[in-house]
């Protein structure tokens, strides 16, 4: 069961980085933000890339923000699902 669940929250958090990676192309294309996909992706990308705000992890036209969230987020995801695995393997 526990299994099960994990690997539920690996393919989550794999399809929330899709929308991430989506987030940062739209970018590329003038007026993508205000189709209907980029107003569905900004709803779901936005309240996560909030939290790198504050960093301030803009170079010049470079914004780092969506990169160091998606890193952020892989890392962490990596290390709860490691640490419950061994959890598991303890008992």
């Amino acid at each position: 069961m526990i299994i099960l669940l994990l690997t539920i929250f690996s393919k989550a958090i794999e399809i929330y980085l899709f929308v991430l990676i989506a987030y940062a192309l739209l970018s590329w294309f003038p007026g993508a933000y205000q189709t209907k996909v980029g107003e569905w992706i900004i709803k779901l990308a936005r309240p996560y890339l909030s939290l790198f705000d504050r960093l301030n992890l803009s170079v010049g036209p470079m914004d780092f923000t969506v990169l160091v969230a998606i890193i952020a987020l892989q890392l962490s995801s990596q290390a709860i699902v490691m640490i419950i695995g061994r959890l598991l393997v303890a008992f």
